[in-house]
């Protein structure tokens, strides 16, 4: 008698997928590095320190009232060039949107890169030059860093790590275990821009004169909408890798709650959703660099909203959905016929290398 074999999932070697931002990925966080590290709590982007905080011999990190945060991030997106942006600008954008997700101002930046032997210097100092402007736009100062040269065939060409150090802004609080039931679920902007606008320059796919990156800094976002909404702004996070979809299922489950959107109301860009179609994709699993979800209470919902409109990086917020009662974890949205889909995490990859 034979059987139909069960998929064989791989736990000895890193594959590609491990680095997706789907359920791969948060294996691999949760069973090998976070516990290695000994790592408790949600996993956020950034950590916030403060005098509550303890090192190794039980003395505080930071003095009285500090309340600093603290990210890095490493950026391995090929091309290293592409429609809206470079992998210099993007990882200034990413570090500082990290920052901002905890409700902190950056005020210092480092740099460092991987180079791989035989990448022309004028690509180099291109990309250096790309870094400093984002940086000089943002108002942060590279303030340090490193470089690094490999062996041809050691490294793609460029690696970039950036870390951000930032000041968390009065009254905020923003964390992914803080949704409750009963929130909005805000979105800053139209989504899925970014993986397509990679994907299309990497494979030639014609789509690069509609579609570009959307990246691009949103603390001034983030501080706009603490400023209307204080404490209210209970969450808040930038959907890169794993687009909207991982975004929404690590809060939810980092919260204990279920989250319901409207998919009507979800806005992707008509060059995006014919990419999305024609590819076989869909827009919630794709990256963004640009945008941002938030989960806020009700009664300042309104007022955050106003306050995300008025900035040209929030022009095009909505309120996409509710945080609900149900299945910790569980992410549902209602479509345009009135049924209602789970939307999952990806188990593997989708779009590689897209940041």
């Amino acid at each position: 008698m034979t059987t139909c074999p069960l998929p064989h999932e791989e736990t000895e070697r890193v594959l590609l997928g491990h680095g997706s931002g789907g359920r791969l990925m948060a294996e691999l966080i949760d069973q090998v590095i976070a516990r290695e590290l000994g790592t408790r709590g949600p996993l956020e982007d950034a950590a916030v320190l403060t005098a509550a905080d303890v090192g190794p011999g039980g003395d505080p990190v930071l003095g009285p009232g500090a309340d600093l945060v603290l990210s890095t991030d490493g950026f391995v997106v090929t091309p290293r060039f592409f429609p809206g942006g470079d992998i210099g600008s993007l990882a200034v954008h990413g570090t500082v949107n990290d920052l901002a997700m905890r409700g902190a101002r950056p005020i210092a930046l480092a740099l460092a890169f991987v180079v791989e032997e035989g990448l022309p210097v004028e690509e180099l100092r291109l990309v250096t030059r790309s870094a400093a402007k984002a940086a000089q736009d943002v108002g942060v100062p590279v303030v340090t860093g490193d470089t690094k040269v490999v062996g041809r065939g050691a490294a793609d060409g460029l690696y970039v790590t950036t870390t951000g150090l930032g000041v968390r802004l009065p009254g905020a609080r923003p964390s992914a275990a803080a949704g409750r039931v009963g929130d909005v679920v805000l979105l800053s902007g139209p989504i899925g821009a970014h993986g397509t606008a990679i994907l299309s320059a990497r494979e030639g796919l014609g789509f690069e004169a509609e579609i570009a990156s959307d990246s691009r800094p949103l603390h001034r976002l983030v501080a706009a909408m603490l400023d209307a909404g204080g404490e209210d702004v209970h969450v808040l996070r930038d959907p890169t890798r794993g687009g909207l979809a991982s975004a929404l299922n690590e809060l939810a489950a980092a919260s204990g709650v279920a989250v319901e959107v409207v998919e009507d109301d979800v806005p992707v860009p008509r060059a995006v959703a014919a990419a999305c179609e024609l590819l076989g994709l869909d827009p919630f699993h794709v990256a963004n660099e640009g945008c941002l979800v938030a989960f806020v209470a009700p009664r300042s919902a309104p007022d955050v909203l106003a306050a995300m409109r008025a900035r040209p990086e929030g022009a095009g917020a909505r309120a996409v959905g509710r945080v609900v009662d149900g299945p910790a974890g569980r992410v549902t949205a209602r479509t345009l016929i009135g049924s209602t889909r789970i939307v999952d995490m990806l188990i593997g990859e989708q779009l590689p290398r897209i940041c």
